[in-house]
């Protein structure tokens, strides 16, 4: 049934980084979809996500004169051809391609378009076009009369649409041949109160593992995370191993990336399999997206260690898999890469303009150590490549100093010391020294 006709800079420290957190399955959140939604509660595997807040400061324009020409430099860098993944190969063939009721590749959000999308979707007997009617229907909730000057009754017809899609989504999870999709929707609205919810991670927990009885690998995946960290369920170790490997198999590539990691560290009181950890991680790192980048970094800190028990050091090969990461987003990679090229390792040469290059992609989206290089980088400057400036030195390691970095805390003690790039202040740097040593403190004492 056919659709209704549609009608005819890199910036200074002063910018401001959020990362997302949230439940949405893919396309229905963040401007990169993430295929499982991930959130702080359910974490990507092997990265702490946090929060990070405000404008501390005012920065000069230094960077973002600079910035641009460095930047350039890191989108021209040679890389290999991704790996061939048509061969990857999963435990499950992918899903038949159904014919929609609906076209939805640019709806337009009017009354009068929903009205007749609801009209004919009434009949459609295919559970997928009622799953997209009802994420469409979230969609127009928050697109709809924006430009209406009676925002009290649009605000009222929001809610009616979003009501109405929740009631399609709870009929589709609930019915007798329960849709996944919809249970993992569900699932993810429960877990983080989405669309008005109440949190309730037992009812979330309920639907993951309903969806993962049908093999959706996302669903699997959830399963598992709460089974490790006890979200709506007691913690059970051997469980949660159990559904990584289940939803590896299906072709997760975040569950491939964590049953890797697994075994190559032998947790949840597994045993170690390095062997085996290498062929999930490998997998994963074919897979690799915005979204799970993670398995090409520690597969490139495997091979970049000259003292590895598990694959043969392979430093170009290493700098490869940083690249690739790099590129797709991962900060620690970012970062790494700034390294290399600032000392000239992995095969990297001394590139003062790549190293600032890839610093700056790191420090903007948040990452304390990279911020504290490029203060680094300001307070020498780089001819040709970078002005010196110490109000951008002080502004970069204060930013990461307020995340907490132990070593940023003592180069702002240091510059309020002296006197570089912010006034001279004796008290004020004392106040910084006892920040870094009582980090310092708390990490020896944590550390044992």
């Amino acid at each position: 049934m056919g659709p209704p006709p549609a009608q005819p800079q890199l910036g200074t420290p002063s910018g401001t980084y959020n990362v997302a957190s949230s439940y949405y399955p893919a396309n229905t959140h963040n401007p990169v979809p993430h295929p499982h939604g991930r959130s702080a509660t359910y974490p990507v595997p092997g990265e702490n996500i946090t929060d990070y807040h405000g404008n501390y400061f005012q920065s000069s324009d230094t960077a973002s004169v600079i910035a641009p020409s460095i930047n350039s430099v890191v989108d021209d860098i040679e890389m290999r051809p991704r790996p061939d993944r048509t061969n990857t190969g999963t435990s499950v063939s992918p899903r038949t391609t159904k014919t929609k009721a609906v076209d939805l590749s640019a709806p337009p959000y009017t009354k009068e378009y929903i009205d007749q999308y609801r009209l004919r979707i009434k009949d459609d007997p295919d559970p997928e076009a009622h799953f997209l009617y009802a994420k469409y229907l979230i969609d127009a909730a928050k697109k709809i009369g924006a430009n209406a000057k009676d925002q009290r009754s649009v605000k009222k017809y929001r809610d009616l649409l979003v009501q109405e899609s929740l009631k399609v989504i709870r009929r589709l999870a609930t019915q007798g041949e329960a849709y996944d999709e919809a249970q993992f929707f569900l699932a993810n609205c429960y877990g983080t109160g989405m669309l008005g919810l109440q949190v309730d991670h037992e009812r979330a927990y309920h639907l993951y593992l309903q969806a993962a009885k049908q093999n959706h690998p996302a669903a699997c995946y959830r399963v598992a995370v709460c089974n490790e960290i006890g979200a709506g369920t007691k913690k059970e170790p051997d469980r949660a191993s159990a559904f990584y490997r289940k939803a590896a198999s299906l072709g997760d590539t975040a569950a491939m990336y964590k049953l890797g990691v697994i075994l190559l560290h032998g947790t949840l009181a597994g045993p170690k399999n390095p062997r085996e950890a290498i062929g999930w991680l490998q997998r994963a790192a074919e897979q690799a997206d915005e979204e799970n980048p993670h398995a090409l970094h520690e597969l490139a800190l495997l091979y970049a260690n000259p003292g590895s028990q598990v694959v043969p050091f392979d430093p170009a090969y290493a700098r490869e898999l940083f690249t690739r990461a790099g590129h797709l987003g991962y900060t620690h990679s970012q970062f790494k890469l700034g390294q290399c090229y600032e000392y000239g390792s992995l095969t990297c040469p001394i590139d003062p303009r790549r190293s600032i290059a890839w610093y700056t992609k790191a420090a903007e989206k948040g990452h304390g150590e990279a911020e504290l290089a490029l203060s680094g980088w300001y307070l020498t400057g780089s001819e040709g490549v970078l002005k010196q400036s110490d109000s951008e030195a002080y502004l970069w390691a204060r930013r990461a100093a307020n995340r907490g970095l132990s070593k940023a805390e003592y180069a702002v003690g240091y510059y309020a010391e002296v006197g570089i790039g912010v006034k001279q202040d004796v008290e004020f740097a004392k106040r910084w020294y006892m920040r870094s040593a009582g980090a310092h403190l708390h990490s020896i004492y944590r550390a044992g």
